[in-house]
């Protein structure tokens, strides 16, 4: 049974079906001043990194000062905006029992994701699936660019060795982060990344979805 199970957020857990984009569009235009008109790709990325290129596309100089601004911005618009997230999202199918299930068997979980902090909890609690997750014990998009930094992250403060966890993800990047992180990485196809696609960059196992809880739960190795 692995000691500490992390998830990503987006896709794997939930899917706010498009509202994430208007946020985020939002936060941009509060603190650059400037309309989004175009957006880096998100898929598998952090903010850091979407928010860098995306200022490129519009010819605004990134700075970490420009960051952290933004990521203040994004937290607050997800907050203020938390009815709307929760009457448009939803947390993906068997999600919240999967949660639910490892936390009965005593495995700890918390988060890995590219989403600020702020951001994620507002998520997470909107549509109910915080409740057995240990947030402090995550890495979000203000820990780092890539998912082997923020994965390294968690597994220092959970204190917990590579060995001894699984991530899940729904994108190549999340499999490959994982592995280069040396940690077990369980794929799920719920997002954009077709199951065929996780296999080739190299997931131990894909799960098609989280509605089989005890597939999910003997996959995940409690």
């Amino acid at each position: 049974m692995p000691e500490l199970v992390l998830w990503d957020i987006d896709h794997t857990l939930m899917a706010t079906r498009g509202l994430g984009r208007e946020l985020w569009s939002q936060a941009f235009t509060e603190v650059t001043g400037t309309r989004m008109e175009t957006q880096a790709s998100v898929t598998g990325s952090t903010e850091r990194v979407i928010l860098r290129e995306t200022a490129r596309l519009h010819g605004i100089p990134y700075s970490d000062e420009l960051f952290a601004a933004f990521a203040d911005a994004l937290g607050f618009v997800h907050m203020r905006r938390a009815a709307e997230l929760r009457e448009h999202g939803h947390a993906l199918p068997g999600a919240a029992r999967v949660l639910a299930s490892l936390a009965e068997r005593g495995v700890r979980q918390s988060v890995v994701t590219g989403n600020v902090r702020a951001a994620a909890e507002v998520k997470l609690s909107v549509f109910g699936l915080d409740t057995h997750l240990l947030l402090d014990e995550g890495a979000y998009g203000e820990d780092g660019e890539g998912r082997p930094e923020l994965l390294r992250k968690a597994l220092t403060r959970a204190d917990v060795s590579p060995a001894a966890a699984v991530f899940l993800g729904d994108t190549p990047a999340d499999v490959t982060g994982g592995r280069e992180a040396g940690i077990r990485v369980v794929a799920v196809a719920t997002g954009k990344t077709p199951a065929g696609e996780l296999r080739e960059a190299g997931a131990a196992t894909v799960l098609d979805d989280l509605t089989d809880t005890l597939r999910a739960l003997t996959t995940i190795g409690a």
